[in-house]
């Protein structure tokens, strides 16, 4: 690949790409520059933009709603299922009802475990609404035996290091059925070029580098296994913490294979507990700390507290605890052992 001097795009990225789709079950795959870039790519290849609305959750990472408002569209916010952390159906159905301007919704896989697809699709396609798989944290998963990936109209990764599938820097994916679409994300994250310094549509500089793509091609092999170490240390843990006074990630019946990018438990005084815990030299995350209708960026939406009381809820309790693969037995044991005693 050095000696060949292409370091964006060409057939390194072209083999990922083809290995990806394989993955996902899907027939295209296009890779980007980052998870946030796939987010804004979609909307583009919809053709979604000023005087559209997009319906999303408010308990997310930045990029979901920020990828919404940079396309030039407003956000519209439901609440989350209590249960699984993602989209609520029946307040999704409210949420379009109320607003026919929506074209399109983005249902986030969250932590590892996709949103409930089929009722959601079901609400969705008799009012032409576009659905776009936020599955960031989610490469792999499995919702009734499909693959995240296939369960929208397009689904958006992230290769970003944390994630179960990293780099060794930033790096996107889009995946879908659509062969019109994948052309078109194809040339929109390329300035919208079909042919060299010929623009159908004002795209993006988002390319995936071929260094990337070479790295993520040799991680991929080991995804599975990486996947049922964390699925393996996930079990581990809700037998350490049976009786302890947390809430546990409980993956929905429909979810096949919930893959694990965090380990998220509902913990009463959670800032004390992580506090308690960093005192022991474990590492935790808070995942979301304000969601995102009370961001001062989104004021201009005129979302204040109480609105969305599910997701709000979530950010005060969330804490992901150390889940990875390579984790051992006895460090979820301690890690176990540490909540238990800061409850008792």
């Amino acid at each position: 690949m050095i000696d060949s001097q292409r370091f964006i795009l060409g057939d390194e990225v072209a083999k990922l790409e083809a290995s990806i789709a394989e993955y996902c079950e899907t027939k295209f795959a296009v890779g980007c520059a980052s998870g946030s870039d796939a987010l804004y790519l979609a909307l583009l290849g919809f053709d979604i933009g000023a005087g559209d609305k997009v319906l999303t959750t408010p308990y997310s990472f930045f990029a979901t709603a920020g990828s919404i408002a940079r396309a030039g569209a407003t956000p519209v916010f439901c609440d989350i299922d209590p249960e699984t952390f993602n989209i609520d159906v029946k307040q999704a159905e409210a949420a379009l009802d109320a607003h026919p301007e929506i074209r399109a919704m983005i249902p986030i896989h969250l932590f590892g475990g996709c949103a409930d697809m089929d009722p959601l699709r079901k609400i969705a396609q008799p009012r032409g609404v576009k659905l776009i798989e936020d599955a960031a944290q989610s490469i792999g998963a499995e919702y009734n035996g499909r693959r995240a990936g296939s369960l929208g109209d397009v689904a958006c990764f992230s290769f970003f290091p944390s994630k179960n599938l990293g780099g060794y820097g930033d790096g996107g994916m889009l995946t879908t059925d659509d062969g019109a679409l994948a052309e078109k994300l194809a040339c929109l994250r390329v300035h919208g070029e079909h042919q060299r310094y010929y623009h159908d549509w004002v795209g993006i500089n988002s390319r995936l580098d071929a260094l990337q793509a070479a790295v993520l091609s040799v991680k991929l092999r080991h995804l599975d296994a990486w996947t049922e170490g964390r699925r393996r240390n996930a079990d581990l843990y809700r037998e350490a913490l049976a009786g302890v006074p947390v809430r546990l990630p409980r993956p929905a019946a429909y979810q096949t294979r919930y893959i694990y990018n965090q380990f998220v438990i509902r913990a009463p005084r959670r800032d004390q507990l992580q506090e308690f815990l960093k005192q022991r030299g474990i590492g935790t995350a808070i995942y979301y700390p304000l969601p995102l209708h009370l961001q001062k960026c989104f004021a201009y939406l005129g979302g204040k507290p109480g609105d969305y009381p599910e997701s709000e809820a979530l950010a005060r309790e969330a804490l992901a605890l150390p889940v990875f693969a390579e984790l051992a037995a006895d460090d979820i044991d301690y890690v176990s052992r540490a909540i238990a005693e800061f409850y008792s």
